[in-house]
């Protein structure tokens, strides 16, 4: 087997684990390649461990390999070295001594149908824990020589590869979420300074700014319109009382021509503004397009300090997380943003001349000028009978009511001939007359009639003096008034229908389409653009990473089943015992499914703030790919699918004695898990797109932030298949601004784990009953044969102990009740998924041999 680091639980997602080697075989890769590489790995915190998986009879041949772990300073070193079941004597060099460095023996004891490589595995995942591996250092450091056989016992717990395949769907659906035909934002849900953009308001320190001077072309044609509708109303108001019908004082009143010169004025006004509409507009405010409205009468402030173009990209940055914040998926979120973009896009100025149009268009300028008759007297009938009754009453007077009965039906239709000569709608010089009727003529014969009637009836009845006197007095005074009555009725009506109070609602409604259009279409022309074309840039990248976890989100099932019908499926390979051997290179078959190498992980200190990680895996990347391929190098880029270097082996695969396992469906947290991990490394992924965004919406570069949720998937995936996610993601570093994120904190912050129990639905309290205090070696199970018993000490008081638990299986609320009887030194692990007891049992005095630096060999 090619030595190499192994991608067992690299750097990036489980922080602080020792880095692991293997110097058992020699192939494509010498070890020089394998030892620079893992010096060359980062490892955070000062803490430089280094598990190094090697054949027991080449320690000594490999002891400038181990000086080299320490030549970048002070290094700690377990070794696990392998023995053949034919060896009786362990010989290694100065460098494997403790403090700094310690031997596990461990002889090939393959029991019936388990891969040797099976046995290996579970324990280098258990030794790499930074816990584990330093608690096993000092125990070493306190046994004979430093060197000790493993006698172990361990669970797993972890999840089926359905459960596991179930809640990985289930996450990446619930990060990216359904397509949405459209969203909805308004100005209630959005920042203060986007709400300017969507509600059409204008500011408050703009509410008293005067945007059409009265020096200018437009405010002067505002001025002249409002004097004329002012003059019209002046006029109608002498007109319509007893004044204007009895005396001169409407003579002088010329309603028509008010009323046309009002339709003139409004219609130069609106012409003034169609032109400052149509002359001004693109995205940007320029002072040249600032001189030409100067020009029209238009007067533009300074951008108000409630908005500006700095404040936009923040706004929409606080928007997206507290959208996010509230659960919506990501493409909800895109759609919301879309809609944002749709609706504070600008759209010029002459745009608003269809609005324009709807408020002062020809057809309601036509209906200005039209001209309405002016009727009065109400229905012909009516007043011909009531004419006639009030006629019929002056008539009683005995002998004068001859002449007073008619004389009554006279002046009722005088009257009425008054009201149509003085009649509101005529021009005094007759130019303009909309004509009219007051009907004098019923009125006429009705009077008429009723006098000579009531004279009649005066004269039968014989009435004295003072009541035919009353009954006239009355009877003249009712048709004055009635026919005032009749005046005011049928001027107020007539101006009704003419209605030229219209212009001032008129004037208003530009007026606030004008204010309208200077703030949204003018002063914030570029700030809308800066924020549509903003908003837009996020949604796109949104869709794109949500397209991207799609993609690079499969279910394990889909991924493996695409991969046994390649060409690479096949047999494992055979071993020299004629047995199917499980190598590491079987555990790493399905790396080409998470990518390779550094295409998978991003290159450089874009990935991931940091280009420390480049060479983790491979000391050889300059090699060319063809050559790699040839030599069969395995991928340099860990697989998390189940069975690979970084997962748990596969059901079908028999587990050594000492190793039992247990399979959860999933708890209840698990997929809220997995989701949190996901939304907190988009919204970190977002905090690098806001600058690019600031500067240039247009040029947003999705492919790398795309790249980079595709490492945050392989990461998650892999935390999924290691702990079941019971570790948090990897401390981000590199926040640009963390003030940004407080809203988020809940989804950024991921320090606070559920217990195991909830995330693999399987209870811990097996591993509690296993790590009772009593200590019973007889619960652990040596990594020998029976023929190298005699190897190891028999001293009880010799051996050490080491029990260890990770930290998620005693969190929750009956943690401390299952712990309370376990003992006092179990190591708590930050992350795996194994918990159980190491126990070290050291070799006699005279199995350990000692080789100094002259005495050994080269490499």
């Amino acid at each position: 087997m090619s030595p190499r680091v192994l991608p067992v639980l690299p750097e990036r997602p489980l922080p602080g684990h020792a880095v692991c080697l293997d110097l058992r075989t020699s192939g494509t890769y010498d070890s020089d390649d394998a030892v620079r590489a893992a010096l060359d790995a980062p490892q955070p915190g000062g803490d430089r461990r280094f598990l190094v998986v090697d054949e027991a009879d080449r320690l000594v041949a490999h002891q400038l390999l181990y000086e080299r772990l320490s030549s970048y300073g002070p290094a700690h070193v377990v070794c696990l070295a392998v023995g053949a079941r034919g060896d009786r004597t362990l010989s290694r060099s100065l460098t494997l001594r403790p403090p700094a460095a310690g031997v596990l023996w461990v002889f090939d004891s393959t029991e019936d149908g388990v891969p040797g490589e099976a046995v290996l595995r579970p324990l280098v995942d258990v030794l790499s824990t930074p816990e584990v591996f330093d608690a096993v250092l000092r125990a070493l450091g306190e046994v004979v020589h430093g060197v000790a056989v493993p006698a172990v016992r361990v669970l797993e717990h972890d999840l089926t590869d359905e459960a596991r395949a179930r809640a990985w769907r289930q996450a990446v659906e619930g990060l990216t979420g359904p397509e949405v035909p459209a969203g909805n934002v308004s100005a209630e849900q959005v920042p203060g300074a986007l709400a300017l953009l969507l509600d059409e308001g204008v500011p408050r320190s703009l509410s008293g700014h005067q945007w059409l001077p009265p020096q200018g072309r437009a405010g002067s044609r505002l001025t002249a319109c409002d004097e004329a509708v002012g003059e019209a109303v002046e006029g109608f108001h002498r007109v319509r009382g007893p004044a204007g019908l009895l005396t001169g004082a409407g003579r002088a009143v010329d309603l028509p021509a008010d009323i046309e010169r009002v339709a003139e004025e409004l219609d130069r006004f609106r012409t003034a503004v169609a032109d400052a509409f149509g002359a001004a507009g693109g995205t940007r405010l320029t002072a040249e397009h600032r001189g030409v409205l100067r020009d029209r009468g238009v007067e533009l402030p300074e951008l108000p300090r409630e908005i500006s173009r700095a404040g936009i990209v923040p706004a929409l940055r606080d928007l997206t997380h507290d959208l996010i914040g509230k659960g919506l998926p990501l493409r909800s979120v895109a759609a919301r943003l879309s809609s944002l973009s749709a609706r504070t896009a600008p759209v010029g100025s002459a745009a608003r001349l269809a609005r324009l149009d709807a408020i002062c268009g020809p057809e309601r300028l036509r209906r200005l000028r039209a001209r309405h008759p002016f009727t009065a007297g109400g229905s012909r009938p009516a007043a011909f009978a009531v004419t006639g009754l009030l006629a019929l009453l002056a008539g009683v007077w005995p002998v004068l009511g001859w002449g007073l009965g008619p004389a009554v039906g006279v002046l009722a239709a005088g009257l009425a001939h008054l009201m149509l000569r003085r009649r509101p709608n005529r021009s005094p010089d007759g130019r303009i007359d909309g004509g009219g009727a007051t009907g004098a003529a019923p009125r006429l014969f009705g009077g008429l009639l009723g006098g000579l009637v009531g004279a009649g009836l005066g004269q039968f009845l014989g009435l004295p003096v003072w009541a035919g006197a009353v009954a006239a007095t009355v009877s003249v005074a009712a048709v004055v008034l009635l026919a005032l009555r009749d005046w005011t009725r049928a001027v107020d009506d007539w101006w009704a229908r003419a209605d030229p109070e219209e212009a001032w609602r008129i004037l208003r409604e530009i007026q606030a389409l004008v204010v309208t259009t200077a703030v949204h279409d003018w002063l914030f022309a570029e700030v809308r653009h800066h924020c549509s074309a903003g908003a837009g840039a996020v949604a796109g990248l949104l869709r794109g990473l949500a397209e991207t976890a799609d993609a690079h989100g499969q279910p394990y099932a889909a991924r493996k089943t695409r991969k046994a019908d390649g060409p690479e499926a096949g047999p494992p390979p055979v071993g020299e015992t004629g047995t199917a051997s499980w190598s590491w290179e079987d555990w790493r078959d399905d790396a080409d499914d998470w990518g390779n190498g550094a295409e998978a992980w991003g290159d450089g200190p874009e990935a991931w703030g940091d280009g420390a990680e480049e060479d983790l895996w491979s000391g050889s990347a300059e090699e060319p790919r063809a050559d790699r391929t040839a030599a069969q190098e395995p991928p340099p880029f860990p697989s998390p699918d189940p069975g690979g270097a970084d997962g748990p082996p596969p059901l079908s695969v028999p587990a050594p004695g000492w190793l039992e396992r247990r399979y959860g469906d999933g708890g209840p947290a698990l997929v809220d898990t997995l989701v949190g991990d996901l939304v907190a490394g988009t919204v970190l992924i977002l905090d690098r797109c806001w600058a690019g965004i600031e500067r240039d919406p247009g040029a947003l570069a999705r492919a790398g932030h795309e790249q980079r949720l595709t490492e945050l998937l392989d990461e998650t995936r892999l935390r999924l298949v290691r702990d079941v996610a019971a570790s948090p993601p990897p401390r981000y570093e590199g926040l640009r601004d963390p003030d940004a994120l407080t809203s988020l904190a809940a989804f950024t912050d991921r320090s606070d784990r559920p217990d195991a129990a909830r995330l693999t639905g399987v209870a811990a309290d097996a591993v509690a009953l296993l790590l009772l205090a009593e200590d019973d070696p007889g619960r652990t199970v040596a990594l020998c044969g029976p023929e190298h018993l005699r190897l190891l000490s028999h001293d009880p008081m010799a051996a050490r102990q080491v029990r260890f638990v990770p930290e998620a299986m005693r969190r929750g609320a009956a943690g401390d009740d299952i712990w309370r009887g376990t003992a006092e030194d179990v190591v708590w692990t930050g992350a795996g998924r194994h918990a159980g007891i190491l126990r070290l049992v050291p070799l006699r005095a005279d199995v350990v041999h000692t080789v100094r630096a002259e005495e050994a060999g080269e490499p």
